[in-house]
């Protein structure tokens, strides 16, 4: 398929929620092709439809080992009261990075290729990265989160041992 052009920040479908996916077609395959196809280009972790410009529900998160997570129309229907700080970016804001508090546990509903009902619970980084994509898809950016925003020497710190 093909690499998209990101829509940075500032872009207007950043910052509203996007439509529910009614039709589940050859074109929403072709999206999530165009989406994953963008994702590795970037060597991101999660992209959300909205990051390439296109007003759908739809984001996709690498599971690494078990590969692409598909969300169709997603919805965190639960959060633990247990929660992590931890370092996000986002494509869409190059070269910024923050301290994020997300829930380390959460309970999601979507649709899958089909429109059929699936329900998940994901944990820690994947809660963490499900839930920054989910709110690309309701117009909310990790900067509107983010506690502490991280300067280079600091992200140089806590990474650069590695």
């Amino acid at each position: 398929m093909m690499i998209k052009p990101l829509v940075e920040e500032n872009h207007p479908v950043l910052h509203r929620e996007v439509k529910d996916v009614t039709v589940f077609n050859d074109d929403l395959k072709v999206l999530i092709q165009d989406l994953e196809d963008t994702l590795f280009h970037h060597d991101g972790v999660g992209i959300a439809a909205p990051q390439i410009g296109v007003d759908l529900k739809v984001a996709l998160v690498d599971m690494e080992q078990d590969g692409i997570l598909q969300l169709i129309n997603p919805k965190i229907i639960s959060y633990s009261d247990e929660t992590e700080s931890d370092v996000e970016g986002c494509l869409s804001i190059p070269n910024v990075f923050g301290l994020v508090d997300r829930s380390t546990t959460i309970v999601i509903k979507a649709n899958d290729l089909k429109g059929n009902d699936i329900e998940m619970t994901a944990h820690d980084d994947i809660a963490r990265i499900i839930q920054h994509e989910v709110d690309h898809l309701y117009g909310h950016l990790f900067t509107e989160k983010m506690t502490k925003q991280l300067t280079e020497a600091e992200l140089e710190e806590m990474f650069g041992e590695e």
